[in-house]
């Protein structure tokens, strides 16, 4: 039988829970050529959300497409066009003649090589030669105008990982490229992405940064409790199994709503039941999860320095005002300017997120692990 709940890829039709408000928002952003920026951890749904936003969209306007982009092993401006060109021809194109007639008719100058895999799928690879291309990027960025503006479409183009151009030789005069060609597009709009909320919110809300202001900036939040319950319930009712409202909300205050982890407890809670799923299976399915992912949480801690071990058994003990002298003395955390430092550490780690001045642990299972099991 195959489980209700998915986790660890992107999540669809039944698969996918609420966001209501959000959907709603990114439809209308969409339909109206609108940019969008999405910011939230890793594993709360971002990419599961657009692509759900897509299919809705695209199903009852056949007019847009979209183009999907994942920037999360793109290191170099040379790789950033050929995915750019390639994704954007498979969007409008599903036959390989149609591919090689748009590539010449498109992108001649630049005389890419097209190489195409057998199978069904129509997949192929691109490659340019990268000297003609820095002497004249527009040419690729403005490949989806082109050919949106031939078709009387639109496009989106949807770029997941946005922050990792960070890592390109030159990003501010990568993200100037980029500003100075997309704002004159008059048939595609853009949906940014990314996880790494400093990173992002350094690009899009800095004022002297090229994409200040380039559009509506979403902060994705967790899906709430009564939401996880409602999904829950159905999902183990639909599959044969039961489940009651409180053991439903057990699941989801272990997870602490987390999306990824809640959708993965109770994978592990419903292979475990065979009729009614009690709380005593819950807690077993917890920390055989917790176990499963010790090891990881091991090596990050291991690769922590010394104060910023302590900051986090502070911030586990509840302390707010890490800098008062009672509390830099108890968890041996240095001086008081010390603490910023320890902070924008553990923010470019991905363990802590600051927000309106709160500070908390981003993987929840990590804090309880911490708690738990390494402070036992």
């Amino acid at each position: 039988m195959e489980t209700p709940f998915a986790f660890g890829k992107i999540v669809a039709d039944q698969h996918f829970t609420n966001r209501v408000t959000e959907v709603e928002r990114l439809t209308n952003n969409f339909l109206m050529g609108a940019n969008t920026i999405i910011i939230s951890p890793r594993r709360w749904g971002k990419s599961s959300l657009v692509h759900h936003v897509a299919g809705l969209v695209q199903k009852n306007h056949p007019h847009i497409r979209f183009i999907f982009i994942d920037l999360f092993n793109v290191r170099t401006e040379a790789q950033f066009y050929q995915l750019l060109a390639k994704e954007t021809l498979k969007a409008f194109s599903t036959k390989v003649d149609e591919i090689l007639e748009q590539s010449r008719r498109f992108l001649g100058r630049f005389i890419p090589k097209i190489t195409f895999s057998p199978g069904p799928d129509t997949d192929f690879s691109l490659s340019f030669d990268w000297e003609e291309i820095k002497k004249e990027p527009g040419e690729i960025l403005f490949l989806a105008e082109r050919l949106a503006s031939a078709r009387n479409m639109k496009a989106v183009i949807c770029l997941d990982e946005f922050q990792n151009i960070a890592f390109f030789e030159d990003p501010l005069g990568f993200q100037k490229k980029l500003r100075a060609n997309w704002q004159l597009l008059q048939h595609v709009s853009f949906c940014l992405f990314g996880s790494k909320r400093h990173m992002m919110m350094e690009v899009f809300n800095t004022p002297s940064m090229p994409f200040y202001k380039f559009g509506d900036v979403v902060f994705l939040e967790k899906i709430s409790r009564d939401d996880w319950v409602t999904y829950l319930e159905k999902g183990f009712r639909l599959s044969g199994k039961s489940i009651d409202r409180k053991s439903c909300e057990l699941i989801a205050q272990l997870a602490d709503n987390h999306p990824y982890y809640v959708q993965q407890l109770a994978q592990l809670a419903w292979l475990r039941t065979s009729g009614m799923c009690a709380e005593s299976i819950i807690h077993e399915a917890f920390e055989s999860l917790v176990m499963q992912l010790s090891m990881l949480f091991h090596a990050a801690t291991d690769g922590l320095s010394t104060t910023q071990v302590n900051f986090l058994k502070a911030l586990i003990d509840g302390v707010e005002h890490f800098s008062a002298r009672r509390n830099l003395e108890k968890y041996q955390l240095g001086t008081s300017a010390n603490i910023q430092r320890i902070k924008q550490a553990l923010v470019e780690k991905e363990i802590i997120d600051i927000t309106q001045g709160s500070v908390q642990i981003l993987d929840p299972l990590y804090a309880w692990w911490l708690k738990h099991f390494y402070w036992k």
